[in-house]
């Protein structure tokens, strides 16, 4: 069967189209701060000792929900000032997605350590004079950022509750009670921990302040 110029290119087009579908969500998570919030919240869950609660859904959906909560300003700005416009005919597509893309990277730029953005930045074309930033070379910089912060938090959260097993581990060791697995005795003391202290509350405010 012979295809037109025309057909093969709209057939390119599609394709084009759906691997971008494909790729949108994989993208939107490293270029926001839902892999942060992710990261902190399964650290949480592996400092419980539980592999189940909070189920997976539930963090991923809380990860969600904080995510769009801390991109509010920047949602706003691209609905007042790219989508809104679009709707209206008053600018094209591709004025549209320099706005979205700008907005990112004030987003990003804002939360990049200097010294990983030079990372990438040594490597990378220098940018000609008053230009800003490649988006190739802010991206990775704020996700290894990201990840940074991410894993100190965890780390801070994670320390307590190793204390925890470590404490139940030894006072089971010198009654000697070594059979008995350690972190079940451990978790409802853990849980306990954490519901005493208003942990998501805690948690929760505490991912906040670090991201706005």
């Amino acid at each position: 069967m012979d295809f037109g110029a025309d057909e093969s290119g709209g057939y390119a087009r599609l394709l084009l189209l759906f691997a971008a579908i494909a790729l949108a969500p994989a993208v939107l998570a490293v270029v926001t701060s839902f892999a942060r919030i992710a990261i902190v919240l399964f650290f949480m869950r592996a400092g419980l000792g539980s592999n189940e609660i909070p189920p997976t859904v539930v963090i991923i959906g809380l990860a969600i929900f904080l995510t769009l909560f801390t991109m509010a300003p920047q949602m706003s700005g691209v609905y007042s000032q790219a989508l809104v416009p679009y709707m209206a005919g008053d600018v094209q597509l591709d004025a549209a997605g320099s706005i979205f893309v700008e907005q990112l990277r004030g987003f990003m730029s804002e939360r990049t350590r200097p010294s990983d953005l030079a990372v990438f930045a040594e490597f990378a074309p220098e940018p000609d004079a008053g230009q800003a930033t490649p988006m190739n070379t802010v991206v990775p910089a704020y996700i290894i950022s990201e990840l940074r912060a991410a894993f100190l938090i965890g780390f801070i959260i994670y320390l307590p509750f190793v204390i925890i097993d470590l404490v139940v581990g030894s006072t089971l060791a010198s009654v000697g009670l070594v059979s008995l697995p350690a972190a079940a005795i451990a978790l409802p003391f853990k849980v306990l921990l954490f519901v005493m202290v208003d942990g998501w509350a805690l948690l929760t405010h505490s991912l906040l302040a670090t991201m706005l």
